[in-house]
């Protein structure tokens, strides 16, 4: 059997991404996303949770992160784990 690995997140930032070079050069772009679950308890109480994934783009995609995403802004993530 074929072995399947991918993530799609849809949510908001949580923080302003941070853009940082590495020993050769290429660009790492590193943001937060939050993602809201609500739900309605066993006890019919109404609650929420949030779930927070760290994400990473590289090279010119971490770029275009950097110049268009700030926090608060609703995001679609694709990518592996």
């Amino acid at each position: 059997m074929a072995d399947f690995n991918s993530v799609v997140v849809l949510g908001r930032l949580a923080r302003d991404p941070e853009l940082r070079y590495v020993g050769s050069g290429a660009p790492v772009c590193s943001f937060s996303v939050a993602t809201n679950h609500n739900y309605t308890k066993s006890d019919g109480q109404k609650a929420k949770s949030v779930t927070f994934v760290d994400v990473t783009a590289w090279r010119r995609l971490a770029e275009i992160c950097n110049q268009f995403l700030k926090k608060g802004r609703q995001v679609l993530v694709t990518g592996v784990l």
